[in-house]
């Protein structure tokens, strides 16, 4: 029998599985402060590099803060901050200036939060976010640079780019699945 949405099955996955959100988005905040430590060449991209972050830092220890309290983030929260954290790499690889679209190398964070996402959330939801990922960096890769992007290089670039964020949407939820087949009855 398939669990309807509000399945104490969905719930206990989305309170045990929102650690893992938890951690990759820790990891993916502390890659950000390195890289805006980094690589930044004035002090007003660093103030906003920081300010990013400590927002990002904010949210993500209210919900780790909620987590450990056993009073878990509902999935609604959940989604939004993970299509927050959608909207912070795209701004990152839109706006960084060490280079932007295809050239951008900030597309390596999507692989882990979609593989968190995946693992955390049922397929149909992991699918749709993955898809959601998948195409607005198309778009943005596309967007940015087209005589880069629809050149043989730019399109092989950008396909396998793409078929790997989503076989790590898929991949976890395969494994979600997996899991979800494997509990007793």
């Amino acid at each position: 029998m398939k669990p309807n949405r509000t399945s104490p099955e969905i719930i206990a996955d989305i309170f045990f599985g929102q650690i893992v959100l938890v951690w990759a988005r820790w990891f993916f905040i502390g890659a950000a402060i390195v890289l805006a430590l980094l690589g930044t060449a004035t002090p007003a991209e660093l103030t906003g590099m920081l300010l990013v972050a400590l927002v990002l830092m904010a949210i993500n220890g209210f919900i780790h803060a909620r987590y450990l309290m056993e009073k878990p983030a509902n999935r609604w929260l959940l989604l939004a901050a993970s299509l927050l954290d959608v909207v912070m790499i795209l701004g990152l690889i839109l706006g960084w200036r060490g280079g932007t679209g295809l050239r951008s190398q900030f597309f390596i964070f999507f692989y882990p939060l979609l593989f968190a996402f995946a693992l955390v959330f049922p397929p149909r939801l992991a699918v749709a976010y993955t898809a959601l990922v998948v195409g607005l960096y198309a778009l943005v890769g596309i967007a940015l640079d087209p005589a880069a992007a629809l050149g043989l290089s730019g399109v092989q670039t950008l396909g396998m780019r793409l078929i790997t964020l989503a076989a790590m949407g898929g991949l976890g939820a395969y494994y979600y699945r997996a899991q979800r087949a494997a509990r007793p009855a």
